[in-house]
């Protein structure tokens, strides 16, 4: 589907031409109708999808049909987003999109002086791109006025609630026009019950968009498993890097101190390599993640948090040098890669600690990874096969192999839950306390 198909404005068409796109993707040519024609909307869709592009292309489309009366121009759409990283990522997609039309937009986030900020705000804007935290700041010190809005989107909507924003957001909701006077947003690339919960009170009978599915990974991303003990794990990935030269990686690991170890790692074998977490001020941040999309840096090394929103052309490669807690981490982790129709690689380096993350990962995907030893990396404790309920008939074929493609000896038990014990068995078909292991993580990660 074009995008001339869903008639935009000329100003917005020539500026989509100017970026070389020509056809809709799959989240665009569902969400732009649906938003054009006037309706909520609860968006699920992966990372990588274009739907950044989904919700900014129509917003402009509207506000552009609908010129602003003289004098000082009040905020009418506000896009709210969890870290600055994303907002400052829409806040590009609009001015890139409506850079041809008579609107003004900005972005707003903490970790920066607000001072210019509040400048910006009272010279008026038609779109304002904040974090919850720091539009609540200018809120209470009078700066912006929401009491306006015709249209609100949260982008990302689950991980803001990961991020414990929820309070935040219920607040921000209270200063706008009641739901049945504006024209709500949410995107996510998961849905839970928390999710579905929050929708019901801020979306006014929404269309519901699901595209691929949530809570699933894009299928132009290879995913594997690489068994190796944890003590050789950064000797592993630098083999890997060395090895295959790779020249653009982004790296995930648990914690903001094991970022910067690893970083420091890495550097000493020679990878030129940075590390973004929360501890990080916007400037470091802004100069590592650009460095590292200029190529003079070869590895970024991340937490979650600060890497939710990175948008990356063509990154070829994510590895997770920890597992998150979280398995729906899992799934924004990988999402960083095979973007927008591109072909990608995630692998996880798993130690036998790991088990227990491994198999949530594959409960919610519904499927087993492969496994793959590299030889003179063998781990000397297997990592098990859990058993998660698939989400088709089908299991997958792939079993345990090393690189020569040979499956190694007995495992302990002789099954394929590598001898696990009926306790630990039991453990796993407990239900986990998602919200809980979201807080706890999120507050040791950044």
């Amino acid at each position: 589907m074009s995008f001339e198909s869903f008639g935009l404005e000329a100003e917005i068409l020539r500026a989509i031409s100017a970026q070389g796109y020509t056809h809709a993707t799959p989240i665009q040519q569902r969400a732009i109708p649906a938003i054009l024609d006037g309706k909520d909307l609860m968006a699920g869709a992966q990372t990588g999808t274009g739907k950044t592009a989904g919700f900014t292309l129509p917003l402009l489309q509207m506000l552009a049909s609908q010129p602003v009366e003289s004098g000082q121009r009040p905020v009418r759409a506000l896009v709210i987003a969890p870290t600055r990283e994303l907002a400052a990522q829409v806040q590009d997609s609009i001015r890139t999109y409506g850079q041809h039309l008579h609107l003004q937009s900005t972005v707003i986030f903490g970790g920066v002086n607000i001072n210019p900020q509040k400048k910006r705000l009272h010279h008026g804007v038609d779109i304002l791109v904040a974090t919850p935290g720091r539009l609540l700041d200018h809120a209470r010190q009078g700066t912006v006025d929401l009491s306006r809005v015709q249209y609100l989107v949260l982008d990302e909507a689950d991980r803001m609630l990961d991020m414990g924003f929820i309070h935040d957001i219920r607040k921000i909701i209270e200063l706008l026009p009641r739901k049945e006077q504006r024209q709500s947003l949410l995107f996510s690339a998961t849905f839970s019950h928390e999710i579905k919960k929050l929708a019901n009170g801020l979306l006014n009978k929404p269309v519901l968009i699901e595209v691929a599915g949530t809570n699933n990974t894009a299928g132009s991303v290879v995913q594997r498993v690489h068994p190796v003990d944890k003590k050789r794990k950064r000797e592993l990935l630098s083999h890997m890097i060395g090895r295959d030269n790779w020249r653009q990686v982004l790296v995930f690991t648990r914690t903001k101190h094991g970022a910067n170890r690893l970083a420091r790692q890495l550097e000493a074998d020679g990878l030129s390599t940075s590390a973004i977490h929360g501890n990080k001020s916007q400037a470091q941040r802004t100069k590592a993640l650009r460095s590292f999309k200029q190529g003079k840096v070869r590895v970024l090394v991340a937490t979650d948090i600060a890497a939710r929103g990175l948008d990356i052309d063509q990154l070829p490669h994510v590895v997770n040098f920890d597992l998150p807690n979280v398995p729906e981490d899992y799934v924004h982790r990988i999402g960083r890669t095979g973007r927008a129709g591109h072909e990608g690689e995630a692998i996880s380096l798993v130690s036998a600690d790991e088990a227990k993350q491994l198999a949530d990962i594959e409960k919610l995907l519904g499927r087993q990874l492969p496994r793959e030893e590299l030889e003179g990396y063998e781990a000397s404790h297997v990592v098990p096969y859990a058993r998660p309920e698939p989400k088709s008939v089908n299991r997958p074929g792939n079993g345990h192999r090393k690189a020569n493609g040979k499956r190694p000896g007995n495992r302990p038990g002789g099954s394929r839950r590598g001898g696990r014990s009926a306790r630990n068995r039991n453990n796993d078909a407990r239900p986990a306390d998602h919200s809980r292991a979201r807080r706890a993580q999120h507050r040791r990660a950044g």
